[in-house]
């Protein structure tokens, strides 16, 4: 229950304006609630609108996508890009692509794009895109189709200065490559940095595909080391998805020391107790495109289980949900803590419910939220921008050395904003603080009317 009068009428006049932006409202109270901690000792918040202003997107862009089939039909899909704050740098946040796409969820993503942005420490705002066409099961010439279309009308909102999309669920090197041409095409400009993720031939950096995965394990690391004297090492670790976040966030727990036992896709789950044997997997999800149920075929003393959710009941020391928003809720919480869970690291975007989230507190499970946790990707795609801008390209190691950097840096400034907010090791409350105070610093400075 939000306690301050000022807060109580934002979030009243949001639920007033979308009844229906379920998943906005639950990103959009989780940061309020932590900003109720310190409210109160900035009135030039409520004087100045800031917080008004920081729930609203400075706009939020519909517009059609039509493409042409195989079969040579046209079909017509709904693309967005919501702008969400500028103010500490270009608008920054991935591209979707997923049936379940709308209005409501990618205003979530790019509300939450803005404090992860800002808490990464680097020059870039937030804000999310997509589309709900789903690439599963098109030709590789209609995905062309389709991308192209779409960036014929994203390319009047974007740009290096202006907005720099990137990959997420459903967009790939494969979808960024035909936007990056797409674009180039159109603006008869060669503008690497207007998107981030690009094949390394035309603009990427080294350890992007990696990032999001190892910075989850960097800050859960940093993490266990800080709060419970502890590591990966030794640890059994379940990993759900099995795209590119969660790939990469089992092989990093890997060389960490772990052992990830589990890992799943929309259908199901295998369970290896000997370790998942990653380049199976690998050559299952990223070569072949295959279903995760191909592993137990082909890897003798793995299970597979088709009910994804059905993962969570695996004993495990650390659990990695790497999915998609709310696949872990209060009930699977309750199933992970019984079982001995000591650490949750947040891979997807809000994949805890609100009531996992309090269950794992009260617990004293160590838990990392998303919005830092899951910031590596984005600090790695600022990493490109920058190489963009220099026309130069740092090594794999250097790169990932900054990614590790960036990471530790994020815990700190979140657990610090923790012990100020007298909530010491509440992670959730330092995030949205810590993210918050530079953005909200940055719209006083500017006048946000």
């Amino acid at each position: 229950m939000l306690k301050s009068e000022y807060l109580q009428r934002v979030y009243a006049q949001i639920v007033a304006r979308d009844p229906d932006q379920k998943e906005f409202h639950q990103a959009v109270y989780e940061v309020l609630e932590s900003l109720d901690l310190i409210v109160d000792k900035h009135p030039e918040y409520e004087e100045n609108g800031i917080i008004e202003s920081f729930v609203e997107p400075d706009r939020a862009i519909t517009f059609r996508v039509p493409w042409i089939d195989d079969n040579g039909k046209v079909q017509v899909n709904r693309g967005y890009r919501v702008q969400y704050n500028s103010s500490i740098g270009p608008y920054k946040g991935g591209l979707r692509f997923h049936p379940s796409v709308n209005l409501s969820i990618l205003k979530f993503l790019g509300f939450e794009q803005i404090l992860k942005n800002s808490l990464t420490g680097l020059p870039i705002g937030g804000g999310k895109g997509g589309s709900d066409f789903d690439p599963k099961g098109k030709s590789n010439a209609e995905v062309m189709r389709f991308c192209q279309s779409f960036m014929t009308e994203l390319s009047h909102h974007v740009g290096q200065f202006q907005d720099v999309p990137a990959g997420d669920i459903g967009v790939g090197a494969r979808e960024i490559g035909y936007m990056f041409g797409q674009y180039r095409r159109i603006t008869n400009r060669y503008e690497a940095g207007v998107l981030t993720g690009k094949g390394l031939a035309y603009g990427g950096s080294l350890a992007r595909p990696q990032a999001t995965g190892y910075g989850l394990c960097y800050f859960t690391q940093e993490m266990l080391k800080c709060m419970k004297n502890d590591s990966f090492e030794g640890k059994k670790v379940v990993v759900s998805g099995s795209g590119n976040v969660a790939v990469y966030a089992a092989e990093k727990a890997m060389s960490l020391g772990a052992t990830v036992i589990a890992m799943c896709d929309s259908n199901g789950y295998i369970h290896d107790p000997n370790g998942i044997n990653l380049d199976v997997v690998k050559d299952i999800k990223q070569v072949k495109r295959g279903r995760i149920k191909e592993y137990a075929d082909l890897v003798p003393g793995s299970t597979y289980t088709g009910d994804c959710r059905g993962i969570w009941t695996i004993p495990c020391d650390i659990a990695l949900p790497c999915a998609t928003q709310n696949e872990l809720d209060g009930e699977s919480a309750a199933i992970l803590i019984k079982n001995g869970v000591m650490a949750v690291g947040e891979g997807a975007n809000m994949p805890s419910t609100p009531e996992a989230v309090k269950a794992f507190q009260d617990a004293g499970v160590l838990f990392a939220p998303a919005k830092a946790a899951n910031a590596g990707g984005v600090a790695t795609s600022a990493l490109e921008m920058s190489q963009n801008s220099m026309r130069y390209s740092w090594t794999f190691e250097e790169v990932d050395a900054k990614l590790h950097q960036s990471m530790v840096n994020i815990f700190h400034n979140a657990y610090d904003a923790s012990v100020e907010c007298e909530c010491p090791g509440n992670l959730v409350v330092g995030a949205n603080v810590a993210g918050f105070l530079k953005v909200a610093s940055a719209m006083l400075a500017q006048g946000v009317i």
